[in-house]
């Protein structure tokens, strides 16, 4: 510890030596100008006797020895000068002033050879000499001032938040390899993001422009592709990413030991598109199954059902619609089972549709509170259960979804080893809600036939996944890692997530997946990123400067790796996230903050070379218009003739009733034919008695309105809001 008698007897030593330095250069300027110096009359003998004994000492024979000794003394004084820390001071400015004042220290002495006046070649020695001398007193003095220990000028702190990231490509027969660079304490160095286990799921995320599909998306359709897998793809800008696929195939196709056949869902260009039935009835095995895809499809056109979920008006048209696809693949085996069929057989009137539906016992349950409704005159009620799904399915009703949906050109069992499929189904922004609802159907019917055991290897790739909907992703992203089946989902924001799927669903999802890889996003899910990617330890310096002394301290502490900030700030291609690795294949540095390295001009120069995606057939419109009525037609046929077999099962039972009533009992005679005539009569009457007393008490049972309108007395608030619907 220093003390006040310590620093001053310092500063003492310093000043003395100083005070040495400048006496032998002043010494050195009376023997060198001496002439000058008596001619301004500045001699003594008593001086000139006493510097001629200090000159005796052999320092002053000649004129470089003073200067040398008096820069030595110079140099001993500032070593130990402590001076007030000044951040502004640099090495640039103390070297500058030390070589300049050392250079005019020395080169002073060819003023000595000058042919010009005794009193200006002296005066000029000492000035040069002098100015020298004080300029590197001015470096010297500033040398002690300079702060050894800088704080640091990183004022976003992007070197301190740099961590070590995996520099090795670590690859297998599944993974995903994207090469990258990275900064390291300012550093940038080579990296690759390797998606060793695609299987645990990939969620991609990132704003519009992040270079999603750019960076990340078509490399995960070309490496998969070429390691052989079958894939399902859903294009949100229908063709960006299908021609990509199209043409991997057809530079990878020898990769796969049954070659994979390339198809297309498009319903606004039926040239570019395969006909597909999304309720295939040999995929139907049980009423489960017709539960699921009503689910999917209601939920998919009224998406703000999705959080209501369990509500009497969304499950009575989800009931509703499971009975009508249900009876339509049991009839006939399923002859007309298809969303077109069921779209149509809906829109009949309840007479008719109720008498048809009742033909099947395995639905009378789902269709029995209809009928309820339906015979007690609750038709408001009724309405309100049915309307729904009416309404919302009688958009999908155009000739060209009817053509593509009634087609059967493929199944959906898209990773099947011995008909292997690359399935890509195309949407169209401006035609958001009505084609997705339909994807969504077929994205519900193909993830059911796809994770399966003993199935080849598959890769479900989902752009922009919150414009459908499928009601179990998560459950699909924990199970199907033991049938070898890659999910991949893009979104926007986890807030687009929520929007869609409600906030408990989009959790989970966002929760399960095992590989993250995110460009810029922005608050919460920029937060909750920071979060899930931890904190390191970072360096924390600090410094304090005062009139008598200088503190430096350097510390350590626990920080955000990649704080939401930074997250928001990336730039496109820059990608943050967190790999998944396997039991046999350890990664210890899971996390990266890189940017994905894509070669543009061969990216660019591939692109110009793709073949686009061939025609499948030539649709006329009168062959799509001839498809949609003769639907129309096959469902006014079912109805002919379901009721003509009800009809005749009506006369049949009344026959037999007719001959039960004229069979006689043991002792008595039979019936004439006359007698037999009044006693059916006598039990009609009865009947329409009984049926006339029943109204008679209902309408005791109502009460007037103002308007004169009978009411319920009894307020029903399910139907209420039936009427209001």
């Amino acid at each position: 510890m220093h003390t006040g008698e310590d620093t001053q007897g310092l500063r003492k030593i310093i000043d003395f030596t100083r005070l040495i330095s400048i006496f032998i250069l002043a010494i050195h300027f009376y023997i060198c100008c001496y002439q000058a110096f008596a001619q301004w009359h500045w001699t003594a003998n008593i001086t000139d006797r006493i510097i001629a004994n200090i000159a005796k000492t052999g320092l002053f024979n000649n004129w470089w020895k003073p200067k040398l000794a008096a820069l030595l003394c110079l140099f001993i004084s500032l070593v130990g000068v402590k001076g007030k820390k000044d951040e502004k001071i640099n090495y640039k400015s103390i070297t500058a002033y030390l070589l300049t004042g050392l250079l005019i220290y020395w080169i002073s002495i060819l003023c000595i050879y000058l042919h010009t006046d005794l009193d200006l070649i002296a005066i000029g020695y000492m000035t040069l000499t002098g100015i020298g001398y004080l300029l590197m007193v001015t470096g010297g003095t500033w040398l002690s001032r300079l702060l050894k220990e800088k704080l640091n000028k990183d004022i976003f702190n992007s070197e301190n938040e740099t961590f070590p990231q995996e520099e090795r490509k670590l690859e297998n027969e599944y993974s995903i390899n994207l090469p990258a660079k990275y900064n390291l304490k300012g550093k940038t160095r080579d990296s690759w993001i390797n998606f060793i286990n695609p299987f645990r799921g990939l969620l991609v995320a990132g704003t519009p422009g992040a270079g999603k599909s750019y960076f990340v998306i078509r490399h995960i359709i070309d490496q998969h592709i070429k390691k052989g897998f079958a894939m399902f793809l859903y294009d949100f800008k229908y063709d960006d990413l299908s021609k990509i696929a199209y043409n991997k195939l057809l530079q990878y196709k020898s990769n796969y030991k049954t070659k994979p056949a390339f198809y297309v869902i498009n319903f606004d260009d039926l040239n570019h598109t395969h006909r597909c039935n999304p309720l295939d009835p040999g995929c139907m095995n049980d009423i489960t199954d017709a539960t699921e895809a009503s689910r999917t499809i209601m939920l998919g056109l009224n998406r703000e059902w999705i959080k209501k979920q369990g509500d009497f008006f969304v499950e009575s048209p989800i009931n509703f619609l499971t009975a009508i696809i249900w009876y339509l693949r049991k009839y006939e085996d399923g002859k007309y089972c298809t969303l077109p069929h069921v779209i149509e057989l809906m829109q009949a009137d309840y007479d008719r549709l109720f008498s048809v539906l009742l033909k099947q016992p395995e639905i009378t349950a789902l269709i029995n509170p209809f009928i309820s409704a339906y015979n007690n005159n609750a038709k408001a009620q009724l309405e309100g259960q049915v309307a729904s799904a009416k309404i919302g399915l009688a958009r999908l009703a155009s000739p060209q979804l009817y053509y593509v949906l009634s087609g059967n050109d493929f199944s959906l069992d898209v990773n099947n080893p011995n008909e292997p499929k690359i399935i890509c189904v195309g949407n169209n922004p401006q035609k958001l809600q009505i084609y997705g609802a339909v994807l969504s159907l077929y994205i519900s019917r193909m993830i059911k036939l796809v994770n399966r055991k003993g199935q080849l290897k598959s890769s479900l790739i989902f752009d922009e996944f919150p414009t459908i909907f499928f009601n179990n992703m998560d459950s699909l992203i924990a199970t199907a890692r033991s049938n070898k089946v890659a999910t991949t989902l893009a979104i926007q924001d986890f807030s687009q997530l929520k929007k869609d799927y409600g906030a408990e669903q989009a959790d989970v999802i966002t929760g399960i997946v095992g590989n993250i890889i995110s460009g810029q996003v922005t608050g919460d899910t920029a937060k909750t990123l920071a979060d899930n990617f931890g904190k390191i330890v970072q360096d924390k310096n600090s410094l304090t400067i005062n009139s008598g002394d200088t503190s430096f301290s350097k510390a350590t502490q626990l920080d955000y790796a990649i704080p939401a900030s930074k997250i928001a700030a990336l730039s496109s291609g820059e990608f943050v996230g967190m790999i998944a690795d396997n039991p046999e294949q350890k990664i210890a540095l899971k996390m990266f903050h890189s940017a994905i390295q894509n070669d543009h001009e061969a990216m660019a120069k591939e692109e110009k070379a793709f073949k686009p995606i061939p025609i499948v057939s030539y649709v006329s419109e009168e062959t799509v218009t001839e498809t949609y009525a003769q639907i129309k037609d096959e469902i006014a046929e079912l109805f002919k003739s379901e009721l003509a077999d009800l009809d005749n099962e009506d006369d049949s039972e009344t026959h037999e009733n007719d001959l039960t009533l004229n069979v006689p009992k043991p002792g008595e005679k039979p019936m004439s034919k006359k007698q037999h005539r009044k006693i059916t009569k006598r039990n009609r009457q009865r009947e329409r008695g009984k049926l006339r007393k029943v109204k008679q008490s209902a309408d005791e049972n109502k009460a007037p309105d103002r308007n004169g309108k009978f009411i319920s007395p009894v307020k029903n608030d399910d139907i209420e809001q039936a009427m209001s619907m």
